[in-house]
């Protein structure tokens, strides 16, 4: 009976799924890869969520674009409406804007489908940026992860053009606006901006072939290379192992979480559902760029109130705000009213992508870190952060100076004036008031070390004296407070060499180390509580 069962066992095809996967594996070694990556620790933070909405809105954006792709035509050639939209019946307009009509009220779900890939791209780029700001306040960008902090700044930039090109698409009066408006920032770059303009636009503004070129760098050129800086920025998440809050356990060599499968792929699978659930919410209760009520771009016409998407605003709050300065250079007008806000947009877009590199220099710290900061222990780096924020929203506020402006009954030249003049005063105070604010932090981390929890219990001594019983920490809560680490500002070093010979010292190495003073030097951080100062005190002497 035994040797039955087992022939029967033995002859028993396997399953279909496992013979497919047997197939794979002996051809790709997928066992081997599975076992090695399937079990790999995630650690289990709120913050860390950011990313996945990132991720998830992204690939929203894709499965919606190639719905919508099936139903636009890119064309600029023009034909009369006789759609089912009755108000615009009759009026010349591009193949573009026809189909973007057609789509919004004769394709079945076509409205839905585009409220939920726009929305999804202003959640894309708002999660990227609140992901990044994480990324920096944390410190999770140091060594080894400076390759993936640029791969994230790259996709975010790609992101905004992605976003332009695409909001470009329908070709109505809002779009056309800010398509003339960048037309005109690229024609104010000296030498090369009148090529650039006609190579864009296939001769004047605003050509016939400019729907036809942003729709071929919108749903090929930008989502391709975006798509493979996804996959990259993923691939380092992976090798390099996540990184993770200070806390009992955890080292700068091991990993503190859930495996990735069974529990956090289940996890992420959820949330996916989740985050498409409320971008489609917001997308069937709240309309977004109804093209249908702006009409169709006309080079002649700027429609009224015309605001860019929140992410390009702080361009365009440059712009507005510098005052239309010009100068002629050998029969040559330099429009600097719009070139330096240029400038100055690139610059400082160009120190986000580099800061990790400046800050290794600057304090000298070329080990690896795996244990991330918190943003109160780092209040240079933090204070930074907030300047910037601070400048990017007095941006968007210059961006936006008309809307204020009727909104609140202002005048815009009062607008645009403090504008001008908190770009330059709001980010010294925003840091300023940062940093005290961290320094603080710190002082009332420390208190709470060594003389614990304040209880809320007053009680009066012997003498008559008043005083309230403050609760000790438990350990776990204690090393959470102490377990960053202070560094020591970087030092020129002796003058002389090994020979007595005074040394050449490099301008460099005196701007790194007045620099890394700024960082780490006395007013800077508030040292850590002692083991000696925390034995003397809950020893009994002024402990209550």
């Amino acid at each position: 009976m035994s040797t039955a069962t087992a022939t029967e066992a033995k002859n028993r095809k396997a399953p279909a799924g496992e013979r497919v996967a047997d197939w794979a594996d002996g051809r790709l070694g997928i066992y081997s890869l599975a076992k090695a990556n399937m079990r790999k620790i995630f650690p289990d933070h709120w913050s860390f969520m950011l990313g996945e909405v990132a991720l998830y809105s992204f690939i929203i954006i894709i499965l919606t674009g190639v719905y919508l792709t099936l139903f636009f035509h890119p064309s600029m050639n023009e034909i009369e409406y006789h759609g089912s939209y009755v108000p615009m019946q009759g009026i010349r307009m591009t193949e573009a804007y026809a189909s973007t009509l057609d789509i919004s009220f004769d394709v079945r779900g076509g409205l839905l489908i585009r409220q939920i890939h726009h929305w999804a791209a202003l959640i894309f780029l708002a999660a990227m940026f609140v992901h990044m700001m994480r990324v920096f306040f944390t410190g999770a960008f140091r060594k080894p992860r400076e390759l993936n902090w640029l791969f994230g700044f790259l996709l975010f930039v790609l992101g905004m053009f992605t976003g332009f090109t695409g909001y470009s698409l329908p070709d109505d009066l809002l779009s056309g606006t800010g398509v003339r408006f960048t037309q005109g920032a690229i024609l104010s770059t000296p030498i090369v901006g009148t090529y650039i303009s006609m190579f864009l636009f296939g001769g004047e503004f605003p050509g016939h072939d400019m729907v036809a070129r942003f729709y071929s760098i919108h749903i090929l050129l930008l989502p391709g290379i975006m798509l493979g800086l996804v996959v990259a920025h993923l691939i380092l998440v992976f090798y390099h192992k996540h990184t993770q809050f200070g806390g009992p356990g955890k080292t700068e060599k091991n990993v503190v979480g859930m495996p990735l499968l069974p529990v956090y792929m289940a996890k992420a699978g959820g949330f996916f559902f989740l985050v498409f659930g409320v971008i489609a919410m917001i997308a069937a209760m709240f309309t977004i760029n109804p093209v249908w009520a702006l009409g169709p771009y006309r080079p002649d016409q700027v429609s009224t109130g015309a605001q860019p998407d929140w992410y390009m605003g702080f361009a365009e709050g440059l712009i507005r705000v510098m005052p239309g300065w010009e100068i002629n250079i050998a029969g040559h007008t330099l429009v600097l009213g719009v070139f330096i806000p240029l400038v100055i947009f690139g610059v400082m877009l160009g120190a986000i992508a580099v800061y990790p590199f400046i800050e290794s220099w600057i304090t000298g710290d070329k080990r690896e870190h795996h244990i991330l900061d918190r943003p109160r222990n780092a209040p240079t780096r933090t204070a930074l952060g907030v300047a910037w924020i601070t400048a990017y929203v007095l941006m968007l506020i210059g961006g936006g100076n008309d809307i204020f402006a009727t909104h609140f009954h202002l005048s815009i030249n009062a607008i645009t004036w403090f504008v001008r003049i908190m770009y330059f005063v709001g980010p010294v105070l925003a840091f300023v008031v940062t940093k005290r604010i961290c320094l603080g932090l710190q002082r009332r981390d420390k208190e709470k070390v060594l003389h614990g929890r304040e209880s809320g219990i007053i009680k009066r001594l012997p003498h008559g004296e008043f005083v309230e019983v403050h609760e000790p920490l438990d350990p776990e809560a204690r090393y959470q407070l102490v377990a960053h680490e202070q560094y020591e500002p970087a030092e020129i070093g002796p003058e002389v060499d090994e020979n007595g010979v005074k040394r050449k010292i490099k301008r460099s190495e005196k701007l790194r180390a007045k620099l890394s003073k700024g960082y780490y030097g006395e007013g800077n951080q508030i040292p850590k509580p002692t083991a000696e100062e925390y034995r003397e005190i809950t020893s009994g002497h002024g402990h209550h």
